[in-house]
């Protein structure tokens, strides 16, 4: 995994401009910690930072392919899992290779088809390709978006990179928040090609970008389609299994160490079986890693959907694999320390609010990192086999708006009532979500003839594709990359996910149960335990003492006269709520989200320094 960023002029010498690239590339520092190069040529400049995974000794980036009539220049971030297999086609059509890695088997892909190459490629990745032959630059993203990319137009060409501050670092570029930007911090949900700096958009997933001296177009390469699905429980079971035992065997491949993230969930257990079980065909075990907090088992209340702390799951699978399993055990001091809110806010270069989900994720990759440079993580199954319980609920399923934010807040109509009066009539929060629930409805691929239910199955499990796991990917991805950390996703390979949105409701639910196919599917490696387990969510401590650090640091924010947060926070719902006692507090959950939006915004505030406008 690795750092990329660029800039293309076409009125200037960029040449002359190594130093704006090189502080642009500096930022992505954390992402690529092993190397860094830079290429600059008449009208394009592009940096690179590596974390070494696979040829370690070589595959050197930017990579340049040295034509007749002009360099060809690549900087690439991620992985393509069929490597192999594309540089054995690739030297079959007469192409020399003198790495073993799969950074030159992209840029040898492109030389042979163009920006086709797209659809040979498996894996996540990230793209930039300079082609010095046509001055033409083009932007490749993976299909589901595993891989971040930003790009920012300007007067006389673009900027792009794998985060927004690599662009924020550029000199032409001052950092600025409008209203739309606002939205979307807000509303919590990821709209695909939003990237709420103002200027700057994300590539969206499954897209390519081309630009030359005309301009900038871009075009989707591929999308979820419907399909009708013929196969009984049985066979689907057979295929799903197939997949998911292919794809973990592909992406176990790297010349460093490996590991998996188990929280004892089906979905992590189910990859760390997978792999085990590979892994043990080499006569290698598996490593496994676990969050948990100090007495977290003490302070937890089941409720209706967190019925059971992980812990004494992971270790029985880890048991059950013969793993080597770390649990990181976490006290309320580092998850409530500002300087981890820091870390995780300059990381996601926005203020989320998730606090010690964040926080927690961050510690527990640079635990891991101490280990392993690449993990396995079972990202995106509760996306598209129906896991959370909202898939369930009759109401939820018909009612409005998106599904996820409603069992949230209990209510459809998505209001943000801790944002001062004038910023809320602004921002017209529940005219945005209703707007961009309207979107992404419209995007819906659905088979002609099929029921209602089933259409709307089909609704709710895109929605969740294409608004909530990206989201969920983004945070997987700025994290850990935080920390020097390679993680990889193997239910968002491309080919698990056509299959899963395709399979019938009745067989994500055939026992009565959530993600039932799955369940059969990987029933040889997952312990009936787990397999019985009801789905908890990622967990959040309820140590009070995290809670009562929040209030104090709310307070220590109020005490600041001046604190740009109260341009759009409210200033007496933060008193209400730095001062209730939690004991006492009927909504914790709300009044817990409400500080740890305040503090996000506070320091992302202090760090970035934005432009707001407000008007």
């Amino acid at each position: 995994m690795c750092g990329i960023t660029g800039w293309v002029s076409y009125d200037r010498d960029l040449t002359t401009r190594l130093p704006s690239l090189r502080r642009m590339t500096d930022t992505l520092a954390a992402r690529g910690p092993d190397a860094q190069g830079h290429w600059t040529g008449r009208h394009a400049a592009l940096g690179h930072r590596r974390l070494s995974i696979v040829d370690l000794d070589g595959s050197a980036q930017p990579m340049t392919a040295h034509t007749a009539h002009g360099p060809v220049v690549l900087t690439y971030s991620g992985e393509v899992y069929n490597f192999p297999e594309l540089r054995a086609q690739l030297r079959g059509r007469g192409h020399r290779f003198t790495t073993t890695g799969d950074t030159e088997v992209v840029l040898r892909a492109y030389l042979e088809w163009g920006e086709d190459l797209v659809d040979h490629l498996v894996g996540m990745y990230a793209f930039g390709v300079w082609d010095g032959r046509t001055d033409t630059l083009l932007l490749v993203r993976d299909r589901l978006g595993i891989k971040p990319l930003y790009y920012h137009p300007t007067p006389d060409g673009l900027l792009f990179a794998s985060e927004p501050k690599a662009i924020l670092a550029h000199p032409d570029v001052t950092p600025t928040v409008g209203l739309d930007g606002l939205r979307e911090i807000m509303f919590g949900v990821k709209t695909p090609g939003q990237a709420v700096w103002q200027g700057m958009r994300e590539l969206p997933p499954g897209q390519l970008a081309v630009l030359d001296r005309s301009g900038l177009r871009r075009r989707t390469y591929w999308t979820l389609t419907a399909r009708p699905h013929s196969d009984g429980r049985t066979r689907t079971a057979e295929q799903l299994r197939a997949l998911l035992e292919d794809v973990v065997r592909e992406q176990l491949v790297a010349d460093v160490p490996r590991c998996t993230l188990l929280s004892g969930g089906l979905d992590s257990s189910a990859i760390a079986g997978l792999a085990s079980a590979a892994l043990a065909r080499d006569g290698e075990p598996l490593r496994s890693f676990s969050v948990d907090f100090a007495g977290h088992s003490e302070h937890f209340v089941p409720d209706g959907h967190n019925v059971s702390p992980d812990a004494s799951y992971a270790r029985a699978v880890a048991d059950h694999l013969g793993a080597h399993h770390t649990n990181l055990v976490l006290d309320p001091a580092a998850l409530a320390d500002p300087a981890v809110r820091r870390a995780c806010v300059a990381a996601r270069d926005l203020p989320i609010g998730r606090g010690d989900m964040d926080h927690s994720l961050l510690l527990l990759f640079r635990a891991v990192r101490e280990h392993s440079t690449v993990a396995l993580s079972g990202e995106g199954a509760d996306e598209m086999f129906g896991g959370y319980w909202w898939f369930h609920d009759p109401a939820l399923r018909a009612a409005d708006g998106f599904p996820w934010l409603t069992a949230a807040t209990g209510q459809a109509r998505q209001e943000r009532r801790f944002l001062t009066p004038e910023l809320q009539k602004a921002l017209d929060m529940p005219e945005f979500a209703a707007q961009r629930h309207r979107e992404a409805l419209a995007e819906v691929p659905l088979l002609r003839g099929e029921d209602p239910d089933r259409n709307r199955t089909r609704e709710l499990l895109h929605l969740h594709l294409t608004r909530s796991l990206g989201g969920m990917l983004d945070r997987k991805d700025r994290l850990s990359m935080a920390a020097g950390l390679e993680v990889r996703v193997p239910f968002c390979d491309h080919r698990v996910v056509e299959y899963a949105y395709n399979i019938p409701w009745s067989l994500h639910t055939f026992d009565g149960r959530e993600k039932s196919i799955l369940r059969e599917a990987t029933r040889h490696v997952v312990p009936e335990l787990v397999r019985r387990r009801t789905k908890s969510p990622y967990p959040m401590t309820q140590d009070p003492g995290y809670l009562l650090a929040l209030q104090r640091q709310a307070r220590e924010v109020l005490d600041q006269p001046h604190a740009p947060v109260f341009e759009l926070f409210d200033r007496r719902t933060a008193e209400r709520v730095a001062q209730a006692p939690w004991d006492q507090t009927a909504n914790r959950a709300g009044q817990r989200l409400v500080l740890e939006k305040l503090l996000d915004l506070h320091t992302w505030l202090g760090l970035h320094r934005p432009r707001l406008v407000t008007s």
